[in-house]
């Protein structure tokens, strides 16, 4: 590892779980690109507060394939070279619909086919061709550009979701993009390690974050902290441990896996 420490591009970093593994990586002596789309302030204090220099913040719609490229490349300027790419950034559509709760409904028994499909086209743009888009523009940049002495080619760590496997009946487009990208991941780890870049998907339960905390607040927050035997839902911060782990240059052999991170709350 050189000096300065590794290139590590974050998606979705203004909050929540993004911006704790900002953080985590920047402790560990990497340099975060910290990706937004909309809260430019949100995301200037995180980079603000990262430990170290170095660090970048860049704005893009990850829905728009142009400025997906656009965001790798200025990565990659700000950077140097990229040598993780962590997609997490996701939406779970129209927070003005969500009743407060961040969450936005889609359920097919209580919107109009034209909300349905829109639901769809937009959930999957965001959270399955944006990360499929850059990981294409991310992988290729590590393959043309050698990793610094000792380093890894590269490695990608996924954010998916149990609602893959759970089930998202409010919000269906959100569990089949999960389940998509956890699908892409593996078989990008298959495509990407003959290159020395490994791929793994990490895929939470319930997680308390700024976004979360009105529905954690609310009646359901008591039977979603009872989902795990823990009585809790997991941190950002706890996520961005995993995270951190699952990028680590010793970490080549966990390469497709889908790890599940729920406290236990869905066994499969």
């Amino acid at each position: 590892m050189s000096s300065r420490g590794r290139g590590i591009l974050i998606t979705g970093s203004s909050r929540g779980v993004g911006a704790a593994a900002a953080r985590a990586f920047a402790a560990h002596g990497d340099r975060v690109a910290v990706h937004y789309r909309e809260s430019q302030d949100a995301a200037t204090e995180v980079v603000a507060g990262l430990a170290g220099e170095g660090h970048a913040l860049i704005r893009a719609d990850l829905s728009d394939p142009g400025q997906v490229r656009a965001l790798a490349e200025q990565a990659v300027d700000a950077l140097g070279r990229i040598d993780v790419l962590v997609n997490n950034a996701a939406l779970f559509l129209d927070p003005a619909n969500s009743g407060g709760t961040g969450r936005g409904t889609h359920s097919l028994t209580e919107v109009d086919y034209d909300a349905w499909v829109g639901a769809w086209q937009t959930t999957l743009a965001t959270n399955l061709l944006g990360p499929a888009n850059l990981t294409w523009c991310v992988a290729r940049h590590m393959i043309d550009v050698p990793p610094a002495g000792g380093m890894p080619r590269g490695r990608i760590v996924n954010i998916g979701s149990r609602g893959a496997y759970r089930g998202e009946p409010v919000v269906p487009a959100y569990g089949a993009s999960k389940a998509g990208l956890h699908a892409f991941g593996q078989s990008m780890a298959l495509a990407l390690a003959p290159k020395g870049i490994s791929v793994v998907s990490l895929a939470p339960g319930f997680i308390a974050t700024d976004m979360a905390a009105p529905l954690l607040e609310s009646p359901e927050g008591t039977a979603i902290r009872a989902q795990s035997p823990f009585d809790r839902v997991a941190s950002a911060e706890e996520v961005a441990r995993a995270v951190l782990a699952l990028a680590d240059p010793g970490a080549e052999w966990i390469s497709g896996a889908v790890v599940d991170f729920n406290g236990a709350s869905y066994l499969r």
